[in-house]
């Protein structure tokens, strides 16, 4: 009985065990299967990946069907190529992901065409615009003072002559789509060490070139070593840079008998010869390394046109028995005839044609009681050039863009200084009646000849420097 019961334990026994590693093995394989499978619900679910890190500024018109990475993927050696991980809104997949386990959030970018594609130059470098801008305050005010240059003409020095208001020292030209250095007086000098520089022209060249020489002595004083007789043409060394500025009076550029005194007044018409060059600047012309040529308002006074030792007619002569052929016919004729003498010459140096710049009299004109009286610059748009001067500016600009097709052939550097509507925008730049010495100081009401046309040093017309400077250095 005992073996029995022995035995009958024993088969107890040995049926538990195996129904215990039954129930176990049945519970490992539900668990691993479990493991192993992804339940519907999370298959249809956008989840983020690791290592993708979601955009905190999402586009405001995102993707509604985002694609997803594949499982199968993260486990196998398959290039993602191809793949755009969510929610990263950018519709050209990434080839080179970012191993940092903290990147930077993604960037909304737009892409045209090939990825792996180098814009053109052309995206990158644009041409810089240094005559299309505004003028904007600027706190620090000149460079120079009426004190600290004794080079400034009587007729400009406004300050020493009285003018009230100094609001129009405190402006600077900015160019709207780059920045412009201000004039470097040092690095100037530096450049044209052993260099000449030559202003040709009328009385704004005379303007322009004290404005010149005031900023450049900050660093030297420039050495006076000529002038003509009537002091119109000068001519000025600096000594520690070997370097000399003229300004060559030749307010027509072709020959001319002028019977006019300094303050404008007229005995006789101009005669002009517009197929002889003035020599005064043709004789110096090979010899000079820079020059900014420029005329256009002489052009508006009376006048007989001669050609081939001829009389062809005039601009206003009605005392005359001659044909009236208008200023314009007589500008563009002379400025061809110049402008085929540069861009044939040989010369290898740089020139610059400046364009006429504006007067701003209001109210009547210089001989007539025009003024200038506005106290700050005005916005482009709010002035416009007056109708003698789009015309003398239309013939500029047609005459220089054939010279400069000619001189781009013949290896002559011809370039364009066109400051005209910079300057339009600058009425309050003008001496007015402050061309003269306290011109209110006897009598408040006096009747006073009103300057609008030259500019007040220092003012508007240092900028000019800055701009001439860039297009020196830059091109």
């Amino acid at each position: 009985m005992k073996l029995n019961w022995f035995g009958n334990k024993q088969n107890h026994m040995l049926l538990k065990l195996v129904v215990a590693i039954l129930l176990m093995g049945f519970a490992f394989r539900l668990v691993f299967f479990r493991s192993t499978t992804v339940s519907p619900i999370l298959e249809q679910t956008p989840i983020a990946r690791k290592s993708v890190v979601p955009n905190p500024n999402p586009s405001p018109n995102p993707n509604p069907n985002p694609k997803t990475v594949s499982p199968i993927l993260e486990e196998t050696n398959i290039s993602q190529k191809s793949v755009v991980p969510i929610p990263i809104p950018i519709p050209i997949p990434n080839p080179n992901p970012n191993p940092n386990p903290n990147p930077p959030p993604p960037v909304h970018v737009q892409v045209q065409g090939n990825e792996d594609q180098v814009p053109p130059k052309e995206n990158f470098e644009e041409k810089c615009d240094l005559l299309t801008g505004d003028w904007i305050p600027n706190p620090s005010g000149p460079t120079y003072t009426n004190q600290s240059c004794s080079l400034i003409e009587s007729h400009q020095n406004c300050i020493d002559n009285g003018r009230p208001d100094t609001g129009y020292l405190y402006w600077r030209w900015n160019p709207r789509d780059c920045a412009l250095p201000p004039f470097d007086p040092e690095r100037f000098l530096e450049m044209m060490r052993n260099k000449t520089w030559a202003l040709i022209g009328d009385s704004i060249s005379r303007n322009h070139v004290q404005s010149l020489l005031c900023m450049l002595s900050q660093v030297e004083q420039a050495v006076q070593v000529y002038h003509d007789e009537d002091y119109r043409s000068k001519r000025w060394q600096f000594p520690s840079y070997n370097f000399s500025i003229s300004v060559i009076w030749s307010p027509f550029l072709v020959k001319a008998d002028i019977f006019e005194d300094f303050n404008g007044v007229s005995t006789s018409e101009v005669e002009l010869y517009l197929d002889k060059l003035d020599k005064k600047w043709t004789d110096q012309y090979q010899n000079l390394d820079y020059m900014i040529i420029s005329s256009g308002k002489w052009f508006l006074k009376t006048a007989i046109y001669h050609e081939n030792d001829t009389v062809l007619g005039c601009h206003y002569c009605p005392k005359r028995n001659l044909t009236e052929l208008g200023f314009d016919f007589a500008y563009r004729k002379s400025l061809r005839f110049v402008l085929d003498f540069i861009v044939s010459s040989n010369h290898k140096g740089l020139i610059f044609f400046r364009t006429s710049t504006p007067d701003h009299f209001e109210n009547g004109e210089w001989s007539n009681g025009g003024n200038c009286l506005r106290k700050s610059p005005v916005k482009e748009g709010e002035m416009e050039l007056k109708d003698l001067n789009r015309i003398l500016r239309k013939v500029e600009l047609e005459e220089f863009e054939k010279a400069a097709l000619k001189a781009s052939e013949n290896g002559v550097n011809l370039k364009l200084l066109d400051l005209t509507m910079l300057s339009l925008l600058r009425p309050d730049g003008h001496p007015g009646p402050y061309r003269e010495f306290y011109p209110y100081a006897k009598d408040k009401n006096a009747t006073v000849q009103n300057d609008c046309l030259h500019w007040c040093l220092p003012g508007p017309i240092d900028y000019w420097n800055d701009v001439i400077m860039e297009m020196v250095v830059n091109g």
